[in-house]
Parts: structure tokens; C-alpha cells; sequence
């Protein structure tokens, strides 16, 4: 089990709020966890700080709630408390803590060196940025860890990349840097703003941007496992994409009718009470290669017209999908997992927002949370994940770990 900590010495007055409020994990694979719920960068930085020393961190991934502290203010903080410290992450919707699931949280994910060797670049621009570029940096990023972990540890390598979820580029992103990633498996979320869908942040060594995108290689000696899993089947109920507007992922028609009339009628919903939840609770799906994604919708607009999550064009076939018990399949997938790797230590987890509301709509959030709690999994909700080479949506992806005297 974790050994969970105050990062605090309160006064016993305020002693069981602020155990509530601030906290800290150390896991057996020597990775540490600290979150808090205290709208204070500095006193954050300083906590964080802190455990690096313990630790003898050499990164720290960070993911924060915006209605709880602001990008540029956690950088100059870091960069007070913690000038030494190299580290990257993004905004939030939703985060998952080491309690569960939570709203209006920072946390900070930190690797020790001992175990660790990381690497990362921050990609600006990503509206003008050119795709071979971007593989370019993969494959600097991959000579520069090898220079820095040697042959041995580099043998087992996973990839980490966080998205400006309001970018529109996340699939060119995603299929970039999978082109330059080989054989390395890839994992991300795509940045949220609290479902406010105005700016996401990421933060990457002092740097504070939007129309970015954070890519993070990371060579260990603990064994891990990439996967994901969702709760979703399709149906033979089509919706083909007759009129759209894929620059901004917005369709305007399927089946050649109003696009929100059309879906609704679909699921079985009048047009005027389409809302975040009703997209949760009947998403559509894409045939891929097989197998089948979901294509989530952010939101209606009120023209009719439906913006997605994902890339969008004329021509595409989509399925309402029907869902499955979102508990038993999660579980289900942890269990998989757990089997994989002889035990779970810990796991770092990217889960679509919508995943989030669906479990509210459905009664389901405190079972996950609790599901996500004692299968240790911290991360943030997101806008969007990404998989080996694909962009998703409504998806949970993660990366688990085993203890670390498994791997010797």
C-alpha cells in the first residue's frame, strides 16, 4: 500500500480539513504523488519541492484545475521553490487524485532518478507547425535519451504528450509524433478548461503556452503496461456527415438534415434539450482499421449545428452507440491489467471528461472513483486522449506499474 502523508503541519483546529486538502503518496516503484486543493502556487511549489529532495526527483508531471490557480503563476512558483526541477503538464477538466476522482485540484506526479530518466520538448504553434517537424523532435528527443540513459535503460521506453485540447490538431499531432515514436508506445490527454471551452494551459520548464503540445519520453526499469478502455457498442443506426466544417470540427448536417435534429431523433431526444450530458450518455463511434472509436460532441450551437471533439468531415460514417455497465468494463480492464503485470503499483490515467458526466448521469461516479481509488490511479480528465497512434475520445487510457522488485 501507498504511504499517504500531510505535506503540512496545520493547527488541530484545521487539522482534518487540511488533511483533506493536501497530500502525499509515495508508491513501492519509488514514484511520488502530491495534490492539493489550496489555490496557493507557492505553497504548492514548496511541497513540491520538497518530496523532489526526498525523492531525488529528476521530473515532475503536473496537472491543475485553472479555477484553482493560474498556469503563469505555477511557473513563476516553480520556478522559485523549484528551479532545478524539469517538469511538464497541463489544465484540467477533472482531475483524479489518490481519493478518487475530484474537481478543482492540482497535482504533481514526481519520477525519481533513481528509476527514471526523462525527457521532453514543448511544441508552439501548432496551428502553423509543420507535421515533419514535429516527428523531428521525436527523434531528437529519442537521440537526446539515449545520450542521457544509456543503451540499457532505453530498451524500455514509453511517450507521454499533452494536447491543447482546443487546438483542432490533435489527430495530426498524435499521428506525428507516433511516426517518429518506432516502436515506443504513446499515451496522452488533451488539455481541459473545466468545460469552460475558452483556453487550456500547458507548462513545460518555465514555459506557458496554448497551441501547443507537450511530448515526454520516459525510460524506466519498472515494468509497465499501455492500455485503454471504454463502455460503449455500436448500433446499426448510421449518421453520415453530408454538410461539416472540418477546419473547425463542426458539422452542420448528417443524412443530409439539421445535424442536432438528426442525432436526436436518433437517440430517441427532443433537439431543444440536447445538453453536455445527452452527448455523454449516446456517443457516436468510427470504424477504424476494425475497431471502433468514439467521435464525441462537445456541443450543440444555435444554428443546429454539432462541434465535436475530434476531426470531422463530409462523407463520414458514424454509429449511435449503446453503453455498457461503465464499472464492470472499467474494471473488467483494470483486472486485465493487473494480471499483466503480476500486480498494479500504481497508474497514471488520462479520462475523458465525458466519461466523467456519463458516470454522473448514471449514478456510477462515486462506484469509479472508488474503482480508480483502489487501483491507485491518479491523472486528469481531459478533452481527449490519445493511444499509440490515434486521438480518441470517451476513452479511458492509461499507463500502469508494477513494483519495482518485479523488474529485477
Amino acid at each position: 500500500m501507498p504511504d499517504i502523508k500531510d505535506t503540512h503541519k496545520p493547527a488541530l483546529g484545521e487539522l482534518r480539513r487540511r488533511q483533506l486538502a493536501s497530500s502525499s503518496t509515495r508508491y513501492a516503484s519509488g514514484l511520488s504523488a502530491l495534490t492539493t486543493d489550496e489555490p496557493d502556487p507557492n505553497a504548492f511549489a514548496r511541497a513540491v519541492a520538497a518530496e523532489a529532495a526526498i525523492v531525488d526527483a529528476g521530473f515532475a508531471l503536473l496537472f491543475f484545475s485553472q479555477s484553482l490557480v493560474d498556469a503563469a503563476a505555477l511557473a513563476q512558483a516553480l520556478k522559485v521553490h523549484a528551479p532545478s526541477l524539469a517538469y511538464a503538464g497541463c489544465s484540467t477538466a477533472g482531475e483524479i487524485t489518490p481519493q478518487g476522482l475530484e474537481e478543482g485540484h492540482a497535482l504533481a506526479l514526481l519520477l525519481p532518478s533513481a528509476s527514471f530518466s526523462t525527457v521532453s520538448t514543448m511544441i508552439e504553434n501548432l496551428s502553423t507547425s509543420g507535421m515533419d517537424g514535429i516527428t523531428g523532435e521525436v527523434v531528437e528527443l529519442r537521440r537526446l535519451l539515449r545520450g542521457r540513459a544509456g543503451r540499457e535503460r532505453t530498451k524500455s521506453v514509453f511517450a507521454l504528450c499533452f494536447i491543447d485540447g482546443l487546438s483542432y490538431a490533435e489527430e495530426a499531432v498524435t499521428s506525428a509524433i507516433h511516426w517518429g515514436l518506432d516502436d515506443i508506445p504513446l499515451i496522452g490527454g488533451s488539455a481541459g478548461d473545466d468545460l469552460k471551452f475558452e483556453t487550456t494551459s500547458l507548462i513545460s520548464d518555465g514555459k506557458v503556452s496554448s497551441d501547443s503540445a507537450i511530448i515526454v519520453l520516459v525510460a524506466t526499469e519498472i515494468p509497465f503496461h499501455v492500455f485503454k478502455t471504454d463502455n460503449f457498442i455500436p448500433t446499426d443506426e448510421k449518421l453520415v456527415v453530408t454538410a461539416s466544417d472540418p477546419d473547425h470540427r463542426i458539422v452542420r448536417e448528417f443524412n443530409a438534415t439539421n445535424a442536432a435534429e438528426e442525432y436526436a431523433a436518433s437517440v430517441g431526444i427532443v433537439p431543444q434539450t440536447l445538453t453536455p450530458l445527452s452527448f455523454a450518455s449516446h456517443p457516436v463511434v468510427v470504424k477504424v482499421g476494425g475497431e471502433y472509436y468514439c467521435r464525441s460532441i462537445q456541443r450543440m450551437h444555435p444554428d443546429g449545428s454539432l462541434s465535436f471533439f475530434c476531426a470531422i468531415d463530409d462523407g463520414v460514417v458514424l454509429s449511435i452507440a449503446q453503453p455498457k455497465n461503465m464499472v464492470e468494463a472499467t474494471r473488467t480492464a483494470l483486472q486485465d491489467v493487473e494480471h499483466r503485470l503480476g500486480g498494479i503499483d500504481m497508474i497514471l490515467g488520462f479520462d475523458c471528461v465525458l466519461r466523467r458526466l456519463d458516470a454522473r448521469n448514471r449514478q456510477v461516479f462515486r462506484d469509479i472513483s472508488e474503482l480508480y481509488r483502489t487501483n491507485k490511479v491518479i491523472g486528469f480528465g481531459t478533452y481527449g486522449e490519445q493511444y499509440r497512434s490515434m486521438h480518441l475520445n470517451q476513452t479511458f487510457t492509461g499507463i500502469a506499474f508494477g513494483e519495482r522488485q518485479a523488474a529485477e
